[in-house]
């Protein structure tokens, strides 16, 4: 597989025309969260399986479930930690077992991507949860790749996939994983870390990102989200990520905001997943604003919207109520990061901002 670039630092996007945010009246942010053009970095595609979905996969392959309708097992959602919402979401990831389950999941999530104004994604996905049940690697794969494909011929929204390591299994486990995967390269453009934070820090797999440098692959991961702020400068240092997925914690060492301000680090930000997994109390004390205002490269997604209650406009919607600091101009800043921050060509970035800057003339020109 050929090297990718790194994603290129980039000065904080102005609009043609600065002066357009204050012609936009609030009573307009609803339709324009809805109707921005954006994209979505921080999605695992697991996490999209709706109770619907998994109770049909689930007969289909005849795999009996804990629960005993799509009602109690949405009742099951009362997270009280990431742990507590892990231990779901490996029961969920249980029904999928065949390549057309992995499509009809991502192709649930794409269509829903869609209706949001979702332009391009990035899928994570976690390959360990289904090798460890039996499930082949290129089963896995097929199945997304083909979704993505179909995505991006049938509803014009494109996809890549992002190869995730879970952080709670063995860097020697992770080196297998990679190693199952190098047949499939062309099918994934880079790699993660995600899992149970606490107790696992980025260190510990240094060497697996390494190899995955050296293949010309992408990297990014989780981290600052119930880890501490430290976690974000290792997975920099040690691991080499150009995208940091949570981050927030970053908040807590001022040396280290100035740091991911100056390199443009993005962060991929998911307040709905923050709220339900309580890293913040209320999505008012949510720390978005103060990493905006000290010029982070800040995103908004929604990381696992069938659990966390909400698809990426429900993400935007309620970030903004909840946070009336929050306008126009802000609306504007996040939609552009997400552009940036993207692993795409500078040209489709480009035309993406076109159209970002298109539907913010015309809110400020029609005046609602």
């Amino acid at each position: 597989m050929p090297a990718v670039p790194a994603v290129a630092a980039a000065a904080p996007p102005v609009p043609p025309d600065d002066t357009l945010f204050d012609r936009i009246p609030r009573a307009a942010l609803p339709t324009l969260l809805a109707r921005m053009p954006k994209t979505e970095l921080h999605i695992h595609i697991e996490g999209s399986l709706e109770p619907e979905l998994i109770f049909k996969l689930a007969q289909r392959n005849q795999v009996a479930l804990r629960y005993a309708s799509v009602e109690a097992l949405r009742q099951a959602y009362a997270f009280t930690d990431l742990q507590s919402f892990l231990d779901i979401y490996y029961a969920g990831a249980s029904v999928l077992l065949q390549e057309q389950d992995f499509y009809d999941m991502a192709w649930a999530y794409f269509e829903k991507a869609k209706a949001d104004n979702v332009v391009h994604a990035e899928l994570f996905f976690d390959p360990q949860t289904h090798t460890a049940r039996g499930v082949p690697m290129e089963t896995v794969m097929r199945g997304l790749s083909r979704a993505c494909n179909d995505a991006h011929d049938q509803l014009g929204v494109s996809g890549a996939l992002i190869l995730c390591f879970l952080r709670h299994l063995s860097e020697e486990d992770a080196f297998a994983t990679l190693a199952a995967a190098e047949p499939f390269m062309e099918l994934f453009i880079g790699v993660g870390l995600d899992s149970s934070e606490r107790g696992h820090p980025p260190e510990k797999f240094q060497r697996v990102f390494a190899r995955c440098k050296e293949l010309g692959l992408h990297r990014v991961a989780h981290a600052g989200e119930e880890g501490p702020a430290a976690y974000v400068r290792d997975a920099l240092d040690l691991l080499g990520a150009q995208r940091i997925d949570h981050g927030v914690r970053s908040i807590d060492d001022p040396a280290l905001m100035r740091r991911l301000a100056a390199e443009q680090i993005p962060l991929t930000v998911c307040p709905l997943s923050n709220l339900k997994l309580c890293v913040v109390n209320t999505l008012a004390d949510h720390p978005l604003p103060a990493l905006l205002a000290a010029g982070l490269v800040v995103t908004i997604n929604s990381d696992d919207p069938a659990y966390f209650g909400g698809y990426l406009n429900q993400n935007y919607l309620d970030t903004f109520a909840a946070l009336p600091q929050l306008g126009p101009r802000e609306a504007y800043l996040l939609a552009r990061n997400s552009f940036d921050a993207s692993f795409v060509s500078d040209l489709r970035k480009e035309r993406w901002t076109e159209m970002l800057d298109a539907l913010f003339v015309e809110t400020a020109n029609s005046g609602a």
